[in-house]
């Protein structure tokens, strides 16, 4: 029975006593002798002591790893803490109690919410700094978009996620004002294009491909390179605008001079209106799409050229108009060209061909425009000399009416005679100012340029000096009449009929009078060198007024001489003897 249980412990409850009692039956059994015995309890408590040995070293064991655990753990609490910019953790207290197992318990769910938390901080991180790391690629134009960002897990902390966000932020606002910059400077393009007749997708997306119309406004490119020749594109096509419009202004200048020249109808002018719209425009205000294309401009220029050929076939005519509108500047400025002489040198270099045609038009061209400013320098003068001659004109009627006898009768038109008569009295007294103030501006001209102020081939001081001498002749022969008249009242009463009827001694009968002025006016005051009836410069019509259709040629100053300026006196006056 006592066997059967010990090979059956089961059936009872095994203890180490049992055993021992169990062996020491065994030994009585077998007669093991009290040293065997011994001998095997004594190996029987070194076994067992052994085995509490392990089993403490083992217990040790563990519970060092459970310490190293926890120290673990609570460095990583305190890590992930630090990484995320915690201070504490509201679910962990921070002097933790209890066993160690139990403080693993504790810190395990504290562990793991910091864990999830730093999962989601990191994703927060790595969004933030991959759009940071977009951006800057397409600021830079040149990163590489398909490498992820490294997060710096040690630096996960809130202030940190700020700052990311703040400059994800400014680089989102710099990249807005990129993108209009971007966008200002294609549609600047565009415009240029237009005007230029320019194909705007084939220029832009020499730039960049992401600048045409078939991409979205987000995915241009804003980098400093795309920015640069943009602005440089920009440029050159302004620069080409500018040259454009001053190349077909030109044009236009040459087509109008062209047409001018050769009279060309406005029909044929309006063709080419696309082209002399903008002569005077500025740059900024071409705006119209094709205004300056290029064929445009050729067409012009073919346009200039066929007029140029034709001006060449014309040019005798053009230069034969020149030539008198030169002759009419220098006619109605009084001063004297020999246009026969001018028009022949003309032909002859037309015919020799020695001078371009261009050339000769444009010294042609010179030539006038000094004339009219040679017309604007003596203006002045001229406008007083044209007064002097129609108050010498006056004076010259005014001597003729003094004289007929009929002038008070009630005949028709008497009246407007006498009005006319008293008119001319008054501007006759202003004549001595007039000319001595045409003495003083004539004589400044002269010293200002050099030279003589020439009035129809005269100097026109010795007319003013000749006049001047006349006028004092005539006052000298009215004051010896006066006395004659006088000495004959005296001598003979009864002569009187018979001196009004005859000649005084010192003048020859003179034929009937004309009713206009006398030839010269040599008499009367009028300007001698002007030859007003004998030259046909400036004659009087029956009613006393000037025919002005006559043109003005005056008798050369050198062909008469101050000394025999008694013999130029119209031959209607009884010549007086000199004083």
């Amino acid at each position: 029975m006592a066997v059967a249980d010990t090979q059956n412990p089961l059936l009872g409850e095994t203890t180490c006593s049992t055993l021992l009692q169990k062996l020491q039956e065994i030994w009585d059994e077998v007669g093991e002798s009290d040293e065997e015995r011994d001998k095997m309890l004594l190996q029987i408590d070194q076994e067992c002591l052994d085995v509490y040995k392990r089993k403490v070293e083992q217990a040790d064991k563990s519970r060092e790893k459970l310490l190293q655990a926890l120290s673990d753990a609570k460095h990583e609490l305190s890590s992930l803490l630090s990484a995320l910019g915690e201070k504490s953790f509201s679910d962990f207290p921070e002097k933790a109690s209890g066993t160690i197992k139990e403080q693993l318990a504790a810190i395990a769910p504290a562990l793991e919410q910091l864990w999830k938390q730093k999962e989601e901080r990191v994703k927060e991180f790595f969004d933030v700094q991959s759009e940071i790391q977009k951006i800057c690629g397409e600021i830079a134009g040149g990163l590489n978009l398909s490498e992820n960002p490294v997060v710096d897990e040690s630096q996960l902390s809130l202030e940190k996620l700020d700052e990311y966000q703040c400059q994800l932020q400014e680089l989102q606002k710099e990249k807005s004002e990129r993108l209009h910059k971007v966008l200002e400077f294609v549609s600047t393009v565009h415009d240029l294009c237009a005007v230029l007749g320019i194909d705007f997708f084939a220029t832009v997306t020499e730039v960049h491909p992401s600048l045409n119309d078939a991409t979205g406004v987000q995915s241009k490119s804003i980098s400093n390179d795309t920015l640069s020749r943009l602005a440089k594109m920009v440029l050159a096509l302004k620069e080409d605008k500018k040259q454009r419009l001053h190349k077909l202004q030109e044009l236009a200048t040459q087509l109008i001079d062209l047409w001018n020249l050769m009279d060309t109808p406005m029909e044929e002018r309006s063709l080419f209106d696309h082209v002399t719209c903008n002569i005077s425009a500025s740059v900024d205000e071409v705006t119209v799409p094709g205004a300056l294309a290029l064929d445009l401009i050729e067409q012009a220029e073919v346009e200039v050229e066929r007029l140029d050929q034709l001006k060449a076939s014309r040019m005798k005519e053009i230069a034969l108009k020149k030539q008198f509108e030169l002759q009419e500047i220098f006619s109605h400025a009084h001063i004297e060209i020999d246009p026969e002489a001018a028009r022949e040198k003309i032909m002859a270099l037309i015919d020799s061909g020695s001078v371009e045609p261009t050339e000769l038009l444009d010294d042609m061209d010179d030539q006038i425009a000094k004339a009219k400013e040679e017309v604007l320098s003596r203006k002045e003068i001229l406008d007083k000399v044209e007064k002097w001659m129609l108050a010498c004109e006056e004076e010259s009627w005014l001597e003729d009416y003094n004289r007929d006898d009929n002038r008070y009768n009630a005949s028709r038109g008497a009246h407007l005679n006498l009005k006319r008569a008293e008119k001319a009295r008054i501007l006759v007294n202003k004549i001595p100012a007039l000319v001595d103030m045409l003495i003083a501006k004539t004589r400044a001209w002269e010293e200002d340029r050099g030279i003589s102020f020439i009035y129809d081939g005269v100097p026109l001081l010795a007319m003013l000096d000749e006049y001047t001498m006349l006028r004092h002749e005539r006052e000298e022969e009215k004051r010896r009449m006066r006395d004659q008249k006088k000495f004959h009242e005296q001598q003979s009463p009864d002569q009187e009929s018979i001196t009004t009827s005859r000649p005084s001694p010192a003048r020859p009968i003179a034929t009937k009078k004309a009713a206009g002025p006398r030839a010269n006016g040599a008499a009367n005051g009028t300007p001698r060198r002007l030859s007003l009836n004998q030259n046909g410069s400036r004659s009087m019509n029956k009613d006393g007024k000037r025919d002005s259709m006559r043109p003005m040629t005056p008798v050369k100053y050198d062909a008469v001489s101050k000394d025999d300026s008694g013999s130029h006196i119209s031959g209607t006056e009884p010549i007086s003897s000199s004083p």
